[in-house]
């Protein structure tokens, strides 16, 4: 099987669970080394309180055969961007994919009522 992104750095903003998640595995299944972030982690979880973690979907991308690394980033707080940012250049010096799957809306919607 080939791998075209070996050697390509990505980076999956909201990799922590669905879409952003499944993104992040399959980048890695591509190769790529995948910055997974989130603001769910084994040391503490986001007011969501849902159990999925970054952590696991850096183990979910290293097994599908690229190089996962979770990094625990609330991307509505600046500094942890800028610091996530100058991490990727100095581990790496490039970025080659970006994904914003950010969604964060779940308190602002009331799924049993008719939006119209």
């Amino acid at each position: 099987m080939t791998q075209p992104l070996t050697g390509k750095i990505a980076l999956v903003a909201g990799a922590t669970r669905g879409a952003g998640r499944q993104i992040a595995v399959q980048l890695g299944a591509a190769g790529a080394t995948v910055y997974a972030t989130g603001r769910s982690s084994r040391a503490g979880r986001s007011e969501m309180d849902r159990p999925e973690t970054i952590e696991e979907t850096a183990e979910l991308v290293s097994a599908a055969g690229g190089t996962g690394i979770a990094v625990q980033v609330d991307h509505l707080v600046p500094d942890q961007v800028r610091d996530l940012v100058a991490r990727i250049d100095a581990e790496h010096r490039q970025l080659d994919v970006l994904v914003n799957d950010i969604w964060g809306g779940d308190p602002l919607v009331t799924w049993d009522k008719p939006v119209w």
